[in-house]
């Protein structure tokens, strides 16, 4: 079968190659899946470039996101069967509660290889069932992004009806969970240097837009567009040039996700900011299979649809890398693999 490999993190997207490798065979609680897309996250931009967080090994196969078909299983399989069209999961050992070493161990894409081949064998715990209405394309676009941005607005900060979050930006996280929020009740703000981007947002939900080219104290924008009050929760993913802004954003009490740098790691955090507003923080990082099958069913009862950005051939993943790289993209970016 054929699959891609990075020969060593940092080596760049040019480094991308081709590669034979065997079929491979599912063991026990195992399933081998034939992959029908994946889809680019910013973290994958990360480990082609060496700015990813942690250390990855040479020759790994990339990208944590991926769909298709299982097409057979090992000893002891339940959950799935032949014939079933599945996502894998981020992390392949995180069936539920609290996240362990052993399950941020298991990170596709990085820690261990990922989804940018033919054929995968995953663990029978490291698989979903994508929602009927979807395409394997659209399934190929939630195991990061999608989980992440529900771990944030479901289970970090319990957002409910008539509850306000920000977004920042117009990325896979941001997106997902603008729809997810929209589907939940729950008022959405979104930031964005483009006012297109904005009317895209707006399109899909969003009550308000702010460009934070025009409005630098977006912050200021987003509070009063809420009365005064300031928001619920602030999906974070800017970094060191967004980080004290969203603490200017929420209201006392209220919730910051820790989910992505895309301007740098803040390198300096003011105590004073969380103690004045009594902020809740906490960093965000994916979730876990339990986690992608309840957005699955949101996903399903509201037929939310992934906002996809274009879809590249399996033989043009170095251009795909490159779209996402030059930042003009709204939601996910896929590669179709068969």
């Amino acid at each position: 079968m054929r699959a891609y490999q990075l020969p060593k993190g940092g080596a760049g997207i040019d480094a991308l190659a081709v590669v034979d490798r065997p079929m491979p065979k599912p063991l026990y609680r195992q399933v081998l899946v034939k992959v029908a897309a994946c889809s680019l996250n910013f973290r994958d931009l990360g480990v082609v470039r060496g700015t990813y967080r942690m250390p990855v090994g040479d020759n790994l196969v990339p990208l944590s996101d991926g769909a298709g078909e299982v097409i057979e299983v090992g000893a002891g399989v339940a959950r799935v069967k032949a014939g079933d069209k599945v996502a894998g999961c981020f992390f392949q050992r995180w069936p539920g509660g609290e996240m362990t070493a052993d399950a941020g161990a298991s990170a596709l894409g990085g820690a261990i290889d990922g989804m940018l081949a033919e054929y995968v064998v995953l663990e029978e715990d490291g698989v979903v069932k994508i929602p009927e209405h979807l395409s394997l394309e659209e399934g190929a676009t939630l195991p990061c992004a999608g989980v992440t941005a529900w771990n944030a607005i479901a289970q970090h900060a319990k957002l409910i009806a008539g509850q306000t979050v920000l977004l920042q930006g117009t990325g896979g996280v941001s997106i997902f969970g603008l729809q997810l929020a929209h589907a939940l009740g729950v008022t959405a703000i979104v930031t964005s240097s483009s006012d297109e981007k904005l009317a895209r947002a707006k399109a899909l939900g969003a009550a308000c837009g702010i460009n934070y080219k025009t409005t630098p104290e977006w912050d200021k924008a987003a509070v009063a567009f809420n009365g005064g009050r300031g928001v619920d929760h602030v999906i974070e993913v800017g970094g060191a040039n967004t980080l004290t802004r969203s603490f200017g954003a929420i209201r006392n009490g209220g919730k910051v996700s820790m989910i992505g740098g895309l301007s740098g790691g803040a390198t300096e955090l003011n105590p004073g900011l969380i103690f004045s507003k009594r902020a809740n923080v906490q960093g965000i990082y994916v979730g876990s299979t339990e986690m992608f099958a309840a957005m699955n069913a949101a996903i399903a009862a509201n037929k939310i649809k992934p906002a996809v950005d274009q879809v590249f051939e399996f033989d043009d993943v170095k251009a795909a890398y490159k779209h996402m790289a030059a930042g003009a993209h709204f939601g996910k970016i896929v590669i179709r693999v068969a």
